[in-house]
C-alpha cells in the first residue's frame, strides 16, 4: 500500500491539471459595444478604401447590420425580429438550442458574413474575421464554433434576401444618357466631368417604404433664367452666398462647416497633368459615425448598439433611394454649370460638385431621415461633440441635438455652392418623412416603441 500512495497522488495532481485546463479552455468570451463598434469602423476603412458612391454605401451598412440585429434577438425577450416587418424578408428561426452559443459573438459573426459580401476588399475583412476567430476559438473552442453555426444560420438567409434586391441587375443597366441640350437638365460638372451616378438606384427593393417614389417631394421652382423668378432668385442666391463667403476668407464659419459635411468620395484633385481621388467618407458614414457617438455617450449596451446601427442604417438606406428616385426624375441642372454658362464663366463652388443630378439635396435627405432616427433612440437635445472627420483633419463641431446637426449638414451644401435653397430645405422634410414611415412600418421593441 505505501507503494501505491504516491501513484494515487500523481493521479490526482494530473486530473487536477486536466480539470483545471478544461475550465480555462471553456472562459466565457466577453463581447463589448467596442468590439461592435470597431467592426463597423473596420468596414468603414474597406469602403474608404473601395469607393464606394453614396447609395451603394448605405446598402452596405444596412445588410450586415440586419443580419447581426437577426442573430442577436433571436427569441429575444425584448426585441422582436425583423422578418415580416422589412419588405420580402422571411426568416427560418433558428429552434436549435445550444446551451454554449454566445449570441453577440454569433452577432459580430453574421456582420462579418454578410459584409465580405458586399465589398470589393474581401481579404481585409476575412483576415480581420480570421484573427478574431483565433481569439475566440483558443479562449472556448466549443461556445465560439455554436455560435458561429448560430450566426451563419442567420447571415446565410440575410444574403440570400439581399441578393433578390436588384442590385445586381442595376449593374447592367445601362448609363445616364444626356438626351438634349435643355438648360434645365444635368450636365456633367468639372473637374472630372464624370458619368451620373447610379441613375437606376431607384430599382433597388426598399425596406419600409412602399416603393421608391413614396414621398416624392414638390416639384422645385420651376426652371427659368428670367429675372426675377423663383427658379433664378435661387441660382442667384447660391452665386451671392458664395462670393460673400470667398471674401470672408478661408478661415471663415461657412466654410468650416461646407467642409466639414463634404462627405463626397468623389473629389478629384489635380497636380499639374495628373488627376487622383481623395478618398473620404460619405454622408450616410458621417451619420453612422454619430450613431456611434451617441452608443457611447449614453453608454449603450451591446443589444442598444446593434439596435440603434440597425435602425438608423435602415433609414439610411431608404432615404438614399427616395433621393435618388427624384434626382432622376426631375434631372436638374447643377448651380455650377448655370452660374458659369450665364452669369460668371469664372465662378468656382467651395465644395467640388457630385456627380449626380441637383434634385433634391442627398445629405439634406439622408440628414433628415438619420437625424429623426438617433432622436428617436436617444432623444431630443442629445448635446454630442462631433469627431467623425478628425481623420480627415478636420476639427470637432458641437452639436446640441441630432436635428440641429441634420439642418446644419443641410445649409453646408448652399455654402458649399453645390445645390439650390429648394433642394435642402424640401430635402430635409424628405428625409423626415422616410423616417416616420420607419417608425410606423417596424417595431423593434416587444413592449413598446
Amino acid at each position: 500500500m505505501k507503494n501505491k500512495t504516491p501513484f494515487f497522488k500523481h493521479i490526482i495532481v494530473i486530473v487536477s491539471i486536466i480539470s483545471l485546463a478544461s475550465c480555462k479552455k471553456e472562459k466565457e468570451i466577453e463581447i463589448t459595444p467596442a468590439q461592435y463598434h470597431a467592426v463597423v469602423d473596420h468596414l468603414t476603412q474597406i469602403m474608404i478604401h473601395d469607393v464606394f458612391s453614396p447609395p451603394v454605401a448605405s446598402r452596405i451598412y444596412a445588410y450586415p447590420n440586419i443580419a447581426a440585429y437577426e442573430a442577436l434577438n433571436d427569441h429575444d425577450s425584448i426585441y422582436k425580429s425583423l422578418s415580416g416587418q422589412l419588405n420580402g424578408l422571411k426568416l427560418i428561426v433558428n429552434n436549435k438550442s445550444n446551451k454554449n452559443t454566445n449570441k453577440k459573438m454569433a452577432s459580430l459573426i453574421a456582420y462579418i458574413d454578410v459584409a465580405k459580401e458586399v465589398i470589393f476588399s474581401k481579404e481585409k475583412l476575412t483576415s480581420y474575421r480570421d484573427s478574431l476567430y483565433t481569439e475566440w476559438k483558443n479562449i472556448n473552442k466549443s461556445s465560439f464554433e455554436e455560435s458561429k453555426e448560430h450566426g451563419i444560420h442567420y447571415s446565410s438567409q440575410i444574403i440570400e434576401w439581399m441578393n433578390n434586391d436588384n442590385y445586381a441587375q442595376t449593374r447592367t443597366m445601362p448609363e445616364h444618357n444626356i438626351l438634349s441640350d435643355e438648360p434645365s437638365q444635368w450636365k456633367p460638372t468639372p473637374p472630372a466631368y464624370m458619368d451620373a451616378i447610379e441613375p437606376h438606384w431607384n430599382k433597388i427593393r426598399t425596406f419600409t417604404l412602399d416603393s421608391a417614389s413614396q414621398f416624392k417631394p414638390r416639384t422645385h421652382p420651376k426652371f427659368s433664367l428670367e429675372k426675377n423668378s423663383a427658379f433664378h432668385n435661387e441660382l442667384l442666391e447660391v452665386y451671392n452666398v458664395v462670393k460673400e463667403i470667398n471674401q470672408k476668407g478661408d478661415t471663415s464659419e461657412e466654410i468650416a462647416i461646407a467642409r466639414f459635411w463634404d462627405c463626397n468620395p468623389y473629389v478629384s484633385v489635380t497636380r499639374g497633368h495628373f488627376m487622383f481621388a481623395s478618398k473620404k467618407i460619405t454622408p450616410g458614414a458621417h451619420w453612422i459615425g454619430i450613431c456611434k457617438i451617441a452608443c457611447k455617450q449614453s453608454k449603450s449596451d451591446f443589444n442598444q448598439t446593434v439596435y440603434a446601427y440597425t435602425k438608423t442604417s435602415i433609414s439610411i438606406a431608404d432615404a438614399f433611394i427616395s433621393c435618388w428616385d427624384e434626382k432622376y426624375r426631375s434631372n436638374l441642372v447643377r448651380p455650377e454649370t448655370l452660374i458659369n454658362n450665364y452669369l460668371d464663366e469664372t465662378w468656382e463652388p467651395v465644395l467640388q460638385t457630385p456627380p449626380f443630378p441637383e434634385y433634391t439635396s442627398g445629405h439634406s435627405v439622408v440628414s433628415g431621415a438619420a437625424s429623426e432616427t438617433l432622436t428617436d433612440i436617444f432623444g431630443d437635445n442629445f448635446k454630442f461633440n462631433d469627431t467623425t472627420e478628425l481623420p480627415f483633419g478636420l476639427p470637432v463641431r458641437k452639436f446640441s441635438s441630432f436635428r440641429n446637426a441634420a439642418k446644419e449638414a443641410a445649409i453646408s451644401r448652399l455654402y458649399g455652392g453645390i445645390h439650390y435653397r429648394s433642394a435642402i430645405d424640401l430635402g430635409l422634410s424628405q428625409g423626415q418623412n422616410v423616417f416616420r414611415n420607419h417608425k410606423q412600418s417596424v417595431s423593434y421593441l416587444k413592449k413598446h416603441d
